[in-house]
Order: C-alpha cells, then structure tokens, then sequence
C-alpha cells in the first residue's frame, strides 16, 4: 500500500526529530517492524523478515542457504528507512572498535540484531519441521567457529562488550577491549535468535513486532522476576541453556565448519584435520559454556552510570578466600528495572564517593531485582564494603532492605549458585571460600535478619567471627 509507505516515511522522520539521529534501540527498532506490519494488513511475519534482511543486505550463499533469497521478499523499502534498517541490522566492526548492527534492550543489555533476525525467520519458515532448519548455524555457532579458530587470546578479547555513547538515545557503541571476531552482543543476539527461532516454531501466526514486545518489553511487577513469564530477555542465559548441551555445542560448530567448505566448493577434511578442529573447538566451547552457561550477566559500569574511580586503585591479590554479603538498606525496596536499578547504582556510589570520601562505590558486585547484577569496583580492585577485610573477599549487596523479608529468588540464584561458581571457574575465589553475612565480622545489622538467617543455609557459609 502506498499510504503505507508514507507512514513509514513519516515514522522515520519522527526518529529523527526525536533524535539528532536515529536511536539503536530495541524500542525504536519494534516501532519501524509495527509500521511494515501495518503498511501491508496481510504481511506475514516471513515477509517482514525477509524485507528487513533485504534492506540489511544480509543475503550470502550461507544465509540463502537456508531462508532463500531475500530479494523475493516484496518490494524494497523507502531509501531512508533502509539506510536505519541496514545500519541497525547489518553487523559489523568499524575503525576505533565501533560495533554496528546492535541495539539497547530495555533490560540494559546490547544485542546483535542480524543473528536474532535470522534464527527468527528460520524458526517461522520452519514451522512444519520438528526441529528448525539452520537455526543453530545462523544464530551464532558459524561465527563461534571463525572466532575460535581465528582469535587471539593474547592480543584478542573473545566476546568483549562495550559502551553506549547515551542510553537514553543510543546512537554509538564502542567496544571496551580489542574486538575479537565475536562480541558479546552477537552472542546475546545469536542466543536471543535460538531462543525466539523455537518459539515462533511453535507460535507461527504471533506477529514479529508481538514476539519482540513480549520478549523485550516485559514490565516486572512487585513479585519480580519468580514468577514473571519464562520467554523475556532477562531469562537469555536460562533459556539458551534449556536448550543446548556443551555436546550439541561442539556437533553444530562442527557441522557450520563443514557446510561452509561444501558451500566453498571444498573437499572433506581429512581425519587428521578433523582431529585439530576438534581439540581447538572443544576448548573454545569449555570457554564460551563457563562465560555463557555458568556465570551470571552482568551490567557493566558504563551502561549503569558510573563515575570514574577517585585515585589510584588497589588490586586485589587472586584468588580470594572469602565473600561478604551485604544487603543496601537505603534504597530499601528491590529495584525492578534497569533503569532503577541504574539509578540505585548511581544514587549509592554518589552517597559512597561524596559523603562517605570513598574512591569509588564500596560494592564489588550489587545484585538487582531485574534479573542482573551490577558491575561496582569488580572483579580486581579492592572494595570498601567490609572493614578490615576488603582485601580478603568480595563484597556483594542486594538493594533492599532485607531486615523482614527476602531478596526475590532469582536474585539469590544468581549470587548463591552462579556468581561463586564464575569466581571459582576463573580463578577469583577459592574453590573452599568462605561466605559470611557483613555481621559476622563488623558491628552492624546488615546484611538484615531475614537475609541473614537465609544464607546460613548457603553452601560455603563459615563459622561466625563476630555477631551483633
């Protein structure tokens, strides 16, 4: 429809009367798939897809391989708007470690949209099959294989994240560390992509803007995350490991590798050469399974706000032999959103560094209500959370206060399970650490009797020191 294509014009025009120029956020990104929806009444979610991945230009040998050509996908789009399409789904690395092709979630997290395009499509196209055709290859696991064969660990970062030049209107992202061949938001895009592909298997006439609104857009209420739906973006790491093994894992990077030279025009390998690929892909796995798998996301500092560390910081000498647990107090009620979360984190460390004289918020790690923790003074410099022995351990906070009741769950999964089992896995706590609640060594009532007198049930926790 014509008139359609003038209120797609249009909506493009407001994006960038609202922005000096177009926002990369998910937000924005659903509104341009509501108006292709609503340009064509009888556009099936297929067909918005494949008009996306012909605006993105994502239509290689790979690719077709399994969706077929985007070209057939109806008639292009206004030139402006293929410009946002192409800029916000096309991925790529520029100069000055500048990532393209990702997007701000409202959950605070980055994603790549071309694997999360693609896995959708794939699981819509295949809704017939019991399984979904190409949907682990086209997600994540063809650029798992280049980025463990081809990177560097001692120049290269593999999947490093980065920072959001403004989170309200993000318009720039830069990555934090060398780019690799894979970054995080490929590999939240490609799990996102997995996850939403065997979901529109399943539910094949939803709407794409539907699906990415259920997903993306989830508001949480008082009870948090135990007992919000399963299928929304704080839950990626949990739903991607539902559904794959660290066996399945190393059969599609293999099967990816063995396409992509049939598609070249190649012979087999060898079994000699198959061997090699094996032991380099089978420790790229353990790699992406202990990140992925086994430790909790967390926002790093640069995406909640914080200011810059005051002074020279000490590094904690590794690995550590005790965790302390602490709980705000003020702000006294869980933090439900990113966006309170953030403002928690930047309201506690502005009361740390201008009230108290601090360098920097006290915290190693906060845990929000939102389904993330909080990067404070992380994983090597020492905190200012526990008199006399930041030092020794890593201090962790829930915001809330927790004096009558509990920290959601989920929140204390996190902590209890996930974070300590990363630490251990990478070499920052002992594998025999001891947990202690703040009391149990400093005057004080934190981490509050409600949290405390759950932890004593924690694995790990010590023997009491000193009690108030």
């Amino acid at each position: 429809g014509g008139g359609g294509g003038t209120y797609l014009v249009l909506l493009f025009v407001v994006i960038l009367i609202e922005h000096s120029s177009p926002s990369f956020h998910m937000d924005e990104f659903i509104k341009v798939v509501e108006e292709m929806e609503k340009e064509d009444s009888g556009l099936g979610p297929v067909a918005v897809l494949k008009r996306l991945r012909q605006a993105a230009g994502l239509n290689s040998t790979f690719i077709q391989y399994f969706l077929g050509d985007a070209n057939s996908g109806g008639p292009e789009l206004d030139a402006g708007l293929s410009v946002y399409i192409e800029k916000a789904v096309h991925h790529r690395v520029t100069s000055g470690a500048k990532e393209e092709g990702v997007v701000l979630t409202s959950d605070g997290t980055t994603v790549a949209l071309m694997p999360l395009v693609l896995g959708i499509e794939a699981g819509f196209l295949y809704k017939s099959r019991k399984s979904v055709r190409g949907l682990y290859l086209l997600t994540l696991f063809k650029d798992l294989d280049l980025s463990f064969r081809h990177s560097s660990t001692a120049t290269q970062l593999l999947w490093p994240d980065g920072c959001w030049d403004n989170v309200t209107s993000p318009q720039v992202f830069t990555l934090l560390d060398n780019p690799s061949l894979l970054t995080a938001a490929q590999v939240n895009g490609g799990m996102d992509g997995v996850v939403l592909g065997m979901e529109a298997k399943v539910r094949h006439s939803l709407k794409l803007s539907s699906l990415l609104m259920e997903y993306y857009c989830h508001q949480m209420e008082s009870n948090r995350l135990d007992t919000a739906p399963l299928l929304i973006s704080q839950r990626r790491r949990e739903n991607f490991k539902g559904l794959v093994s660290p066996p399945k894992l190393i059969r599609e990077v293999v099967k990816s590798i063995e396409l992509q030279r049939s598609l070249a025009g190649h012979s087999k390998m060898d079994k000699k050469k198959k061997k090699q690929l094996m032991v380099v892909v089978k420790a790229g796995i353990r790699e992406f399974v202990h990140k992925y798998m086994a430790c909790p996301p967390i926002i790093p500092r640069c995406i909640w706000g914080a200011q810059p560390y005051k002074g020279t910081p000490t590094n904690l000498s590794l690995p550590l032999s005790f965790m302390y647990i602490h709980h705000t107090y003020i702000p006294s009620k869980p933090c439900l959103t990113f966006q309170q979360c953030s403002a928690d984190m930047r309201s506690m460390q502005r009361f740390h560094q201008e009230d108290r004289g601090w360098d920097d918020i006290g915290y190693s790690f906060v845990a929000g209500s939102d389904g993330y923790l909080y990067e404070g003074r992380g994983w090597h410099r020492q905190g200012a959370h526990t008199l006399g022995h930041n030092s020794k351990g890593y201090g962790i906070s829930f915001i809330g206060d927790y004096m009558a009741s509990l920290p959601s769950n989920h929140s204390m999964w996190l902590v209890r399970d996930w974070l300590s089992s990363c630490a251990i896995g990478d070499g920052r706590l002992v594998s025999n650490f001891i947990l202690q609640g703040h009391r149990q060594v400093v005057n004080t009532s934190c981490p509050g009797d409600a949290l405390y007198n759950e932890i004593k049930n924690w694995e790990h926790f010590g023997v009491c020191v000193y009690e108030y």
